[in-house]
């Protein structure tokens, strides 16, 4: 096993640097699409150097963050150099992943928390708005030394704000006479592993692991013996299974220092073992991550054949890796009763379904896509992803036996929606988290015997009555203010099932159209009685010359709710709502091709701001590839703050919401062989 230099390990994150390291650089070779051989542990794992972010410099420790990963690299060729190991100082930098999970070019992460120092290793929460990284102990911008004059290192905390990670902060169990460094925070933001050399340990470096409780961080806890040597245990990584996964010289491998990982998910441990070949090598492999299903990941690697002093490799597991549970898995009983007897129903279909955070559910098979105008009289469109029926969501997941239950093994960690149909009877919903559980898990879903009004009606266009297909409906509940969204059919033609006793105002819009609405109320209908209401609502033309029942060349589509990670082009996930839509259109309509064209508000230079726009049209491009659509019917534009749609401009006060107005993407149809009527299936509305 090679020898460690102190200098080194402390001053490079504990990135572990043997005293053959410059013979090693000229001994690499720069295959960098080179696929490594199938490991003699690992068989199946497809493993590969990620050549667009590796450099002849250091690369080191990604974390999945966004649509993308965050990694520390000395990359840049000028600059402060630490002349302890000859690098420029250690900087963060993001790299958004393409459609096969490969980094593309990367771009600094952050002005704020990137320093005159080393910053890095990384960890953030679930929802991507907290940061907790490693840093040289810095206070007020100065570099600090403990009582023997080293700078030791500590983890810093930074929320994200509007327009870069903002309010840092040092954590309460940190020290200025050793290090703490390299956290990992667990999927339930409860606990925070990490690397110390405190005193008291089992080593050199040990693991630790710290829980909180509200806004309080406790007594770092060593995770003992059956983890930390007499070596050192660094960069650790917690997957949401609850298998750790960590870097150490002391448990024996390969050389240098190897990954290994252990099962922490119950009170009863498991054991250590070691990765194996070809995630381990002779020299320095460390930094390992893994996605959530266990499917694919990366980690760094000094071995020989790569790209540069320290490369970051991805790797693919077609049979998962083996020694590890595929995810911590909670047994769920469902049992679905009527909410007016407590009788527990037989034969209800039952659909599971993944929620992300704003009640997006995934799956974009799942929605269709509606064109609305974006104001009265315009002829620019929206997106809108609309929820589709339950009947057109697949098969259930489960249905419920005699006794009204169903089985089903929920992810831990995860939000659901489980959506319950029985013929007879209302559909019934239930939002349901397992953030925090443990156990077996019960969820009762009630649902009722459809008692309700018929509703049927009819879209059309005055005084023509011709009628109106695809037209967007929107029934609202006068007291209650409970919204619900249709289509209209070919015919023109839509019909719901309205609750009894209220009144309800009736909507219908579409691009192109004038809007319509009318009144109607299902007031003094009893209940067990057969009653159908009826509707006609009336659209006008806005133009004679606009056909808004089809999309054509020069049609132009504004996205507006596409948003970026502060001043850059990243897209948030979860925010490309819109893109789906679009991918979703563009898949419908093959012979579409479309102009990609950003825009922002003012703030910032005019050239800024241009190539900022161009950038942000890129990756709108680069989301829709990566959804299946071919890269040469995009073309990506950026015209910067040359075309606000208000006031906004130089000096000029506004608010936030008025700059927002400016900052839009618009989507122009550049060819479509022939004008197409857009059809749907009707849908149940999911407005998001």
């Amino acid at each position: 096993m090679k020898q460690l230099r102190g200098s080194i390990l402390l001053l490079t994150l504990l990135l572990a640097i043997s005293p053959a390291w410059a013979q090693q650089k000229s001994s690499k070779s720069k295959s960098a699409d080179k696929i490594y051989e199938k490991g003699e542990i690992n068989p199946n794992v497809v493993l590969k150097n990620t050549v667009m972010i590796n450099t002849e410099n250091l690369e080191f420790s990604p974390v999945f963050y966004q649509n993308g990963i965050v990694y520390v690299s000395s990359r840049h060729k000028s600059g402060a150099v630490d002349k302890k190991i000859g690098e420029t100082f250690f900087e963060l930098f993001y790299a958004e992943l393409d459609k096969q999970g490969t980094p593309l070019q990367p771009e600094e992460f952050s002005i704020n928390v990137n320093s005159q120092v080393h910053e890095g290793p990384v960890s953030f929460n679930r929802s991507g708005d907290i940061i907790y990284f490693t840093r040289n102990n810095m206070k007020n911008g100065i570099r600090q030394a403990d009582s023997r004059g080293i700078t030791r290192l500590k983890i810093y905390e930074a929320r994200r704000g509007r327009f870069d990670w903002e309010n840092v902060q040092e954590l309460p169990f940190n020290n200025d006479e050793y290090s703490v460094c390299h956290p990992s925070l667990s999927a339930d933001n409860r606990r925070l592993y990490f690397t110390s050399d405190m005193p008291g340990g089992y080593g050199g470096f040990d693991l630790y692991m710290v829980e909180k409780r509200g806004d309080i961080w406790g007594t770092p806890i060593n995770l003992g013996p059956e983890i930390n040597s007499s070596g050192n245990e660094v960069f650790p990584f917690i997957h949401e299974s609850g298998t750790l996964f960590f870097s150490s010289d002391g448990h024996g491998g390969y050389g240098g220092l190897d990954m290994f990982m252990i099962d922490l998910s119950s009170q009863n441990w498991g054991k250590v073992s070691n990765l194996g070949m070809p995630f381990n090598s002779p020299l320095d492999d460390l930094g390992f991550i893994l996605d959530p299903n266990g499917e694919y990941g990366f980690f760094t690697s000094d071995r020989a054949g790569g790209y540069g002093k320290d490369d970051i490799y991805r790797f693919e597991l077609p049979d998962g890796l083996q020694g590890m549970r595929s995810g911590m898995q909670l047994a769920a009983q469902v049992i679905v009763y009527d909410k007016q007897t407590n009788q527990r129903i037989p034969g209800a279909q039952v659909r599971v379904f993944e929620r992300e955070a704003d009640g997006f559910i995934q799956g974009n098979d799942l929605y269709d896509v509606q064109l609305l105008p974006s104001s009265p009289g315009s002829n620019e469109l929206v997106l809108k992803l609309v929820r589709k029926n339950a009947d057109n969501l697949g098969e259930p997941s489960l249905v419920t036996d005699a006794n009204g239950e169903a089985y089903y093994r929920l992810k831990s960690e995860r939000n659901y929606l489980l959506l319950v149909t029985k013929d007879g009877y209302a559909s019934g919903e239930v939002v349901y988290s397992t953030a925090g559980e443990s156990g077996p898990q019960t969820i009762r879903v009630p649902i009722g015997k459809r008692t309700c009004a018929k509703l049927d009606g009819l879209v059309s266009i005055d005084p023509q009555g011709d009628i109106v297909s695809n037209a967007v409906v929107r029934i609202v509940n006068s007291e209650t203010q409970e919204e619900k969204m249709l289509k209209t059919d070919e015919e023109g033609k839509f019909d719901y099932c309205l609750d009894l006793g209220y009144d309800y105002m009736v909507y219908a819009e579409k691009e192109g159209y004038a809007p319509g609405s009318n009144r109607i109320s299902t007031v003094g209908i009893r209940q067990g009685t057969e009653r159908t209401v009826t509707v006609n609502l009336r659209l006008n033309p806005i133009a004679d010359n606009f056909d808004s029942r089809s999309l054509k060349e020069g049609s132009v589509i504004v996205l507006e709710n596409i948003y970026y990670d502060f001043n850059k082009s990243a897209i948030r996930t979860g925010a490309a709502r819109e893109l789906d839509a679009l991918a979703t259109l563009m898949k419908q309509f093959p012979s579409m091709e479309i102009e990609m064209v950003a825009h922002t508000d003012s703030r910032g230079s005019e050239e800024y701001n241009l190539k900022l726009s161009l950038k942000r049209a890129e990756s709108a491009k680069r989301y829709l590839v990566s959804q299946g659509i071919e890269a040469k019917r995009i073309r990506a534009l950026g015209y910067g703050e040359s075309k606000l749609r208000n006031d906004c401009a130089d000096g000029v006060n506004c608010s936030e919401e008025e700059h927002q107005y400016n900052r839009r993407t618009e989507v122009r149809v550049a060819r479509l062989d022939a004008p197409v009527r857009l059809k749907y299936q009707e849908s149940d509305p999911f407005k998001n």
